[in-house]
């Protein structure tokens, strides 16, 4: 196991071009402290990390079909072989085991964190392309994402019963998902300018204010609002379902920053990855004061930085890196 650990301290203000949005003027004072674990397959696309109610850390390998656990105490890797060609994308975890996404097959599987067995539950119909990205609602439903398939997804915990739902333009590609504190469900259609929901039974779409937006993946601060973060033009914004206001902000690194993985921590402030600079760069942004954090490299370089989660208990955040590795960012609020 290979340990890798970086910090840098914050300096002066960045100087940033806003395009229909507010300029972030000063720098702010938060940062993170990132430690990286490498693991011990290769070339396996470790991804999409979770942290169970125990502390340990599922993750799956997407390109080499496994899903597996670090125990972030002792460093201990344990693997669990899928299907082959499953293609596994992300993995949720609660007290009665784990859940991952079987991308390239069209299943959910359940794996039983005792005895490792997996129980496979078939997504329906046709179009049942590229079950992407899960989060469980307060009863411990699932809802996800099916990218390839153009469609939002539901799952009944107790009788597995899946409802799925057809987004409305065509190559939409539904992406990154999570449940707010309602147990409503929100969407970044990566393929589109658009969010997307599911109020009583209906899906509802969002435009976003430029036909070239692209979100990525998105985050839930508990405000009420929803973060996003626009892979093709380096943009991070906000979406108030009660005024339907639309507010963004360019990223540090411009047009080429390609902000990819995002999270909210406990204090409001937004964390994401810039995914065009190598190395990867993390920067947080305080919506209050309208200012980026100084950008932190990722040791490994981080190749891409896909998805990450706020664990709130231990104030980490959680992600799997492109380079073989497992991160951990510490949040440092400012002094």
């Amino acid at each position: 196991m290979t340990r890798l650990m970086q910090s840098l301290s914050l300096s002066a203000a960045l100087a940033l071009s806003a395009s229909p949005a507010v300029l972030a003027q000063e720098t702010h004072g938060a940062t993170v402290d990132i430690h990286e674990w490498t693991v011990p397959y290769e070339e396996s696309r470790p991804r999409d990390p979770y942290v169970a109610p125990d502390g340990t850390i599922w993750f799956v390998g997407q390109r080499t079909h496994y899903v597996a656990t670090l125990d972030p105490e002792t460093g201990e890797f344990t693997r669990t072989d899928l299907v082959d060609g499953a293609g596994p994308h992300t993995v949720i975890a609660d007290e009665e085991g784990a859940w991952y996404a079987g991308n390239r097959v069209g299943h959910i599987g359940f794996v039983d964190p005792e005895t490792r067995e997996i129980d496979i539950i078939e997504i329906p119909g046709d179009g049942r392309r590229d079950v992407h990205t899960m989060d469980f609602d307060s009863e411990g439903n699932l809802w996800f994402t099916l990218q390839g398939a153009n469609q939002l997804g539901f799952m009944d915990r107790e009788t597995r019963e899946i409802t799925l739902w057809d987004v409305e333009r065509p190559g939409s590609r539904p992406y990154g998902l999570l449940v707010d504190d309602n147990d409503q469900p929100w969407a970044v259609l990566f393929g589109t300018n658009r969010l997307a929901t599911i109020v009583d039974g209906e899906i509802q779409e969002i435009d976003l204010p430029r036909e070239t937006t692209r979100p990525r993946r998105m985050a839930l601060p508990g405000d009420g609002t929803v973060w996003y973060v626009d892979y093709a033009d380096g943009y991070i914004g906000r979406y108030d379902p009660s005024s339907e206001e639309i507010t963004e902000w360019r990223s540090p690194s411009g047009e080429d920053s390609r902000p990819y993985a995002m999270a909210s921590d406990d204090n409001g402030m937004l964390w994401f990855v810039e995914t065009g600079p190598q190395p990867n760069l993390f920067v947080g942004f305080d919506p209050e004061t309208e200012t980026f954090t100084a950008p932190v490299a990722v040791p490994s370089g981080g190749g891409t930085v896909r998805h990450m989660v706020f664990d709130g208990e231990t104030r980490f955040i959680w992600f799997g890196a492109d380079t073989n590795t497992i991160g951990r960012a510490a949040v440092q609020d400012a002094p």
